[in-house]
C-alpha cells in the first residue's frame, strides 16, 4: 500500500470518527437539555424505554446500511420485514403447531431471503434503479401478503414467542424499567455485521461497488453476485427486525411496519453513511439509531403532536443530506485542485 493510499484511507477513518464524536456530542448535549426541560427524562426508566423503542429500527437499520455503502437505496424492507413475520405467525395458527423461537427465526429469515433475492436478482442482473425496483417490491410484496397469506390481526402468538415476549435482560424491582431479552440478538447481530464489513472480503466489495461499481469490477469483486449476496443478506435482516416486532408487540399485523421507511433512512444517513454510496458504519449507524429514538421520545415528552415528530425526522434526513451534498461538492473541488497542481508539477 502506497504513502497516498494510507494517507487517503486514514482521512477516511478520520473523518468517519470526527463524525462519530459529532453525533455524540448532539446526543449528550439533547439529553442535557431535555433533562433540564423535564426532570423525569434523565431516568433508568426513560433511557430502558429509548432502548427498547430503538430495538427494531436498529435490525432495520443495518440492512439499510449495507445497501446504502453499496451505493443503493432500499425501501422495501418494511414490506419484507412484516410479510416474513405475519407469515411465519400465520403458518403456525393455521397448522396449529409451535415451531420454537428458534424455528420461528428460521422460516422467517428464509422467507425474508427469498424476498430480498427478488430485489437483488432485477437490480443486478438489470441493472435497474435501486430505488424505483424497491418502491414496486414493497407494493408487490404488501399486495401479496394482504391478498394470498392474511389481512387479519393476529392476537395469539405461539407460546415460545410469546414466553420471549416477557423475558427480560434486566428488570428493575419496583420500576417500570426493563430491558427484554431480545436485546441480547440485536447487539450479537450489530457485532456481526460490523465484522463483515471491516473483515471480510463481502464488506470490502461492498464499499468498492458502492464508490465505483465499474472500479469494482475491474479489481475484480463479482458485482453481481455480491449485489444479489447484498439483497438476500438484507431481506434477512429485515426478517430477523420483523419478528423482533411481532414478538415484542405480542401481536402480529400486516399493516404494521410499512411507513417507518424514513426513520430508518435517516438514521443511518444521520450515522454517517453517505447516500452516493461507499461510506457508513456500524457505529455511526446505532448511534443515528438512538439520536433519532432520542428526538421522538423528547417530542412525546414535550406533548408534540405525531406528525411533527415526522417532520422532525424529516427536517433531519434533509439536512443529512444536504451536508454529505456540501462534504463531496468540496471534496470533488479540492482532488480537482491537487490534480491540476500536480499536472503542473509535472510540466514544469
Amino acid at each position: 500500500m502506497t504513502g497516498s493510499t494510507r494517507s487517503i484511507f486514514g482521512a477516511r477513518g478520520a473523518s468517519r470518527f470526527t463524525s462519530e464524536l459529532v453525533l455524540v456530542g448532539i446526543i449528550v448535549l439533547l439529553v442535557v437539555a431535555m433533562s433540564l426541560v423535564n426532570p423525569t427524562f434523565f431516568t433508568v426508566h426513560t433511557l430502558f424505554s429509548i432502548l427498547r423503542a430503538a430495538l427494531v429500527p436498529m435490525v432495520l437499520a443495518l440492512g439499510v446500511l449495507l445497501v446504502i455503502i453499496s451505493g443503493g437505496i432500499d425501501v422495501s424492507f418494511p414490506a419484507i420485514a412484516i410479510f416474513s413475520a405475519y407469515t411465519t405467525v400465520f403458518l403456525a395458527q393455521q397448522g396449529a403447531f409451535d415451531p420454537g423461537v428458534l424455528g420461528a427465526l428460521v422460516i422467517s429469515v428464509v422467507l425474508g431471503a427469498l424476498l430480498g433475492s427478488v430485489n437483488g436478482v432485477v437490480i443486478a442482473r438489470f441493472r435497474l434503479p435501486t430505488l424505483i425496483v424497491t418502491l414496486a417490491t414493497q407494493g408487490i410484496f404488501k399486495g401479496v401478503l394482504l391478498a394470498y397469506v392474511g389481512s387479519k390481526y393476529i392476537a395469539d402468538l405461539p407460546a415460545s414467542m410469546s414466553q420471549l415476549s416477557t423475558s427480560n435482560l434486566i428488570a428493575i424491582e419496583g420500576t417500570r424499567a426493563y430491558l427484554p431479552m431480545l436485546t441480547v440478538p440485536v447487539i450479537v447481530l450489530v457485532i456481526g455485521v460490523s465484522l463483515l464489513l471491516r473483515k471480510t472480503m463481502f464488506g470490502r466489495g461492498l464499499y468498492a461497488i458502492g464508490g465505483d461499481i465499474e472500479g469494482a469490477r475491474r479489481a475484480g469483486f463479482p458485482v453481481i453476485r455480491f449485489q444479489i449476496l447484498l439483497y438476500v443478506l438484507a431481506g434477512a435482516i429485515a426478517a430477523v427486525g420483523g419478528l423482533i416486532h411481532v414478538t415484542l408487540g405480542q401481536n402480529a399485523n400486516p399493516q404494521d411496519l410499512v411507513g417507518t421507511e424514513l426513520d430508518v433512512i435517516a438514521a443511518v444517513v444521520l450515522g454517517g453513511a453517505s447516500i452516493f454510496g461507499g461510506k457508513g458504519s456500524v457505529t455511526g449507524t446505532v448511534l443515528g439509531v438512538l439520536l433519532v429514538q432520542i428526538i421522538n421520545n423528547s417530542l412525546i415528552l414535550m406533548g408534540v403532536p405525531t406528525a411533527w415528530q415526522r417532520a422532525a425526522v424529516g427536517i433531519l434526513l434533509a439536512l443529512g443530506v444536504g451536508v454529505q451534498a456540501i462534504m463531496a461538492k468540496r471534496a470533488a473541488k479540492r482532488t480537482f485542485v491537487l490534480d491540476t497542481e500536480k499536472e503542473a508539477s509535472h510540466a514544469g
